[in-house]
């Protein structure tokens, strides 16, 4: 029996006021902590999570991910409380605290556990977790794990799944809900197939593969009677981190010797702003409705710089699931505003390489970093000095429904999570670049917002888009994006003429994609599948008009289309391309 107890009161930092807002836009805008470990701040500290798993708990999301010393909680996906607490023993000797945490819902219970393998670690339960009322279920859940992950049948059987390697499979093993010891022993559920999975291969999308691949980061959803295992690959620091899926009968797919996973990944991003999209977890919210949280790359500072990202995601009507992530870091539609059946509003980025001013800028961290679509990249102030700023010109004047502010860490001085800390900026827009008009005023701001998005409640034409520095909580004032979305009101790009997959013989895994330039368009879409009406993945490729693929099925034909996107919208899609 779960027995409770109530913890002390922590301090929490504010929710924003609810607002009619209908979109969000990716990376997720949370206060995400530094890391912990001074061993990764030699290049600098910087902020840092992963391995997110959301859950839904009485109509409330709850948000866990790695380092975090603490959780959120939302009731829209947009405004997310933060809760303090360090789900740690005495005996629990480490900084790394919730490592990759398995969550789950057992009756009326939330379960808490972090990755462990040599050291005991406790899990934790509460059946309130929005007022941070926390007990310890077990004083040390002994089966351990990395990586673990949790999962409740309707039948209510109690499900643990985990594994990290690139030497091992990933394993599921069922829990006692009493005692929360395993019934039987562990039995593996997957292991990678890169031989056969173009996608699963170590590396980036050239030929660069020199390790084994990592699977990680299980997780697992009932559908339609069907169990949908969820699982990393191939690396965390690499643009096509992606989570695949498997799909059985059974939840530990017993005396299934001949399940096949879904060929190609069910989240994968390996272009534009916010890259990649592996380990994370599937979860509903209160409309039924079916998200993905995964976790995005940055990896500058240190190879484990990353953040979150969330992604609408679902079954058709084959129950194959898939995971929308075109346009995935362009504004989307929040779950309230999804039910309309649409998840992407069709704002476009104006300013993608468009000319930027600044007020100074720090050694070769130049302006024009910020608006290249590109995290890793920045631009740096000399100073985190009032009045520092950025201007970015849209070239013409244009339909203004969005803002998004991408701070970076420069010379940052905080090192594992920090509250009380926070953001106050300025945004003005002109018409000449002369006479500035208020447009945002945050200088009262008193919330930490990184990734700070800002949908117009009206939404304004206007050429010019600057941001002022009031104050930032640490290092200099640097942003990686100024991105402004809306429409710029001329032509929509033209269609992509001639477009071709050369499939190689030598190994089918692999193709080179070229296409015809288009004049007046800055990225295309490169969509693929292996069926004609499930071309369920996208691959956004800014600037270049040729593309190495190396993520496909060996065994199965492919077929892909492309279309080209400027700021005023996006092209017809091409003729359908059959590769066998």
């Amino acid at each position: 029996m779960i027995k409770k107890s109530i913890l002390a009161a922590v301090f929490c930092l504010p929710m924003a006021a609810i607002s009619q807002q209908q979109t969000f836009c990716n990376p997720v805008n949370i206060d995400y902590g530094y890391t912990p470990h001074e061993s990764f701040t030699e290049w600098g500290k910087h902020r840092a999570t992963a391995d997110p798993v959301i859950v839904n708990y009485k109509n409330d999301l709850y948000l866990f991910s790695t380092n975090q010393w603490g959780y959120w909680h939302s009731d829209d996906m947009l405004h997310w409380k933060f809760h303090p607490k360090r789900f740690l023993r005495p005996w629990n000797d480490t900084k790394d605290e919730l490592c990759a945490p398995g969550v789950g819902v057992v009756g009326d219970t939330m379960v808490v556990f972090g990755s462990t393998y040599t050291k005991t670690f406790s899990l934790w339960g509460s059946t309130d977790p929005k007022n941070d009322k926390w007990f310890v279920i077990k004083d040390s859940l002994a089966i351990g794990g990395w990586d673990p992950g949790f999962f409740t049948d309707t039948d209510g059987k109690f499900y643990m799944y985990n594994g990290s390697s690139n030497r091992h499979p990933v394993f599921g093993v069922e829990l006692d809900r009493k005692t929360f010891e395993p019934i039987g022993s562990r039995r593996p559920m997957y292991f990678l197939e890169d031989w056969r999975y173009g996608w699963q291969r170590f590396g980036e999308n050239m030929d660069n593969t020199f390790l084994d691949p990592f699977i990680e980061g299980a997780h697992m959803t009932k559908h339609n009677g069907k169990y949908y295992f969820q699982y990393g690959a191939p690396g965390t620091e690499f643009s096509g981190y992606a989570d695949g899926v498997v799909v059985g009968q059974t939840p530990l797919f017993d005396l299934e010797p001949n399940v096949v996973p879904q060929s190609d990944p069910l989240s994968f991003k390996p272009g534009g702003f916010n890259r990649g999209a592996g380990h994370g977890a599937t979860f509903e919210d209160k409309f039924g409705q079916y998200w993905h949280v995964s976790t995005t790359v940055v990896c500058v500072k240190n190879t484990w710089e990353r953040r979150i990202g969330i992604w609408p995601t679902g079954f058709d009507k084959d129950d194959v699931m898939w995971c929308n992530t075109a346009f995935g870091d362009y504004p989307q539609f929040l779950p309230e505003a999804r039910k309309n059946g649409k998840t992407f509003p069709g704002w476009m980025l104006l300013n993608y390489k468009k000319p930027v001013t600044v007020s100074s800028t720090l050694g070769s961290f130049f302006a024009n970093n910020a608006n290249d679509e590109n995290i890793k990249t920045y631009w740096s102030a000399k100073t985190a000095n009032k009045g520092e700023w950025i201007a970015t010109d849209l070239g013409q004047k244009s339909t203004v429904n969005a803002i998004q502010l991408n701070y970076a860490d420069q010379d940052a001085e905080f090192v594992g999570k920090q509250t009380g800390i926070y953001h106050q900026y300025k945004i003005y827009s002109s018409d000449d670049g002369k006479n500035w008009k208020l447009l945002v005023d945050k200088s009262d701001n008193k919330t930490d917002v990184p990734h700070d998005y800002i949908e117009l409640e009206k939404p304004i034409r206007t050429r010019f888009i600057k941001l002022e520095n009031i104050h930032m909580p640490t290092g200099k004032f640097a942003i990686s994006g100024l991105r402004v979305f809306g429409n710029g009101n001329g032509a929509k790009p033209d269609k992509v003429g001639r477009f071709f997959v050369l499939r190689t013989e030598k190994d089918k895994r692999s193709a080179y994609l070229k296409w015809t330039p288009v004049d007046n368009a800055f990225a295309y879409n490169i969509y693929y599948g292996t069926e004609p009406d499930k071309l369920y993945n996208c691959i956004m490729v800014h600037d270049f008009n040729e593309y190495w693929l190396k993520v496909m099925d060996l065994k199965k034909t492919y077929y892909f289309t492309i279309e080209a996107i400027n700021e005023n919208g996006v092209s017809a899609k091409s003729e359908l391309i059959k590769a066998e």
